[in-house]
């Protein structure tokens, strides 16, 4: 048969996470409390960050850039979810696909360079601490966020316009709870071969990079380490790279559990369900994480919540 180009009025057919009809309130209810839970505790971060000028540092912009970033990402693909789970239905217009493609792939891209600005913001206060106000000043910290949206911007906007020259079956199913890139271009009735390779070298610039530069950041921050004589000094100066280290594990084993689960199987519900990990439980914990784990960013949200607590 062939292909049918989209227009306004298409759509797609997005998969369950569970067929069964009695585990969907629970279903919309545990990700209803999980957006809730990650919308407020990163609100809560950059309202901290912003009122609280001893949080005024570079560490702590990155930080409520990270959160801002957090919320939208998940914001990304939980609300059709649940829209779709209340509603019983599986549909997403082709418009809405190709803008959460877009979003989705800026916002874990920002996720992906703030985490490499961030342990280079690490690596400046513990190797070079006095320079690090030099260094680090306002202006450096402003151009290194604004670059990152703009090359994100730019590789998100070249993949959604190659994908406006394909061509789908009206009612097409993606194999996925959301219109992620690779799973679309599988269902692609057209050639997706320059797709691919755009997608492939753009995986990995954006992959090996970002890595390589947190890896060299740490490996100059330990052998930095290594040298101090104190031990309470190496122990102060590498708690402030605890909560940093359980993000960045956190976000690319749970980016590699994805990648292996669609490599390994070809179960939908199994990808599907390291993608919740992935897209759902990740910014939920980064808040928590640099809560727990930071007595200035404890302090600031005590101060806060006190403030707010106050208020007639």
């Amino acid at each position: 048969m062939e292909a049918e180009n989209l227009t306004e009025l298409s759509d797609f057919l997005l998969l369950e996470l569970s067929g069964a009809p009695q585990l969907q309130p629970i279903l919309f209810g545990l990700f209803l409390s999980m957006y809730l839970v990650t919308v407020l505790g990163n609100l809560l971060i950059i309202l901290a960050v912003s009122s609280d000028s001893h949080l005024h540092t570079p560490m702590y912009f990155f930080l409520s850039n990270l959160s801002f970033v957090d919320i939208c990402f998940i914001s990304t693909t939980v609300p059709k979810m649940l829209v779709n789970i209340q509603a019983q239905s599986k549909h997403i217009s082709y418009v809405k696909c190709l803008t959460q493609v877009y979003f989705l792939m800026m916002f874990a891209g920002m996720d992906n360079f703030l985490l490499v600005v961030m342990a280079y913001d690490r690596f400046v206060a513990i190797c070079h601490p006095l320079h690090y106000t030099v260094i680090m000043n306002p202006c450096l910290c402003g151009l290194l966020v604004l670059a990152s949206w703009l090359i994100i911007f730019w590789v998100s906007l070249v993949h959604l316009l190659l994908m406006k020259r394909l061509a789908f079956s009206t009612g097409t199913e993606i194999p996925h709870f959301f219109c992620e890139l690779a799973q679309v271009l599988k269902v692609a009735r057209s050639n997706t071969l320059l797709n691919n390779i755009v997608l492939y070298v753009a995986t990995a610039l954006l992959g090996v990079f970002p890595v390589a530069g947190i890896l060299i950041s740490y490996f100059q921050i330990v052998s930095s380490l290594m040298r101090m004589s104190s031990t309470e000094g190496k122990y102060k100066a590498f708690s402030t790279c605890g909560s940093h280290l359980c993000v960045v594990s956190l976000f690319y084993g749970t980016g590699l559990g994805v990648y292996l689960s669609s490599a390994v199987t070809h179960s939908s519900q199994s990808s599907s369900m390291a993608s919740v990990m992935y897209t759902m439980v990740t910014p939920m914990l980064n808040p928590f994480i640099y809560s727990l784990r930071n007595k200035d960013v404890k302090g600031a949200l005590g101060r806060l919540l006190s403030r707010a607590a106050s208020c007639p």
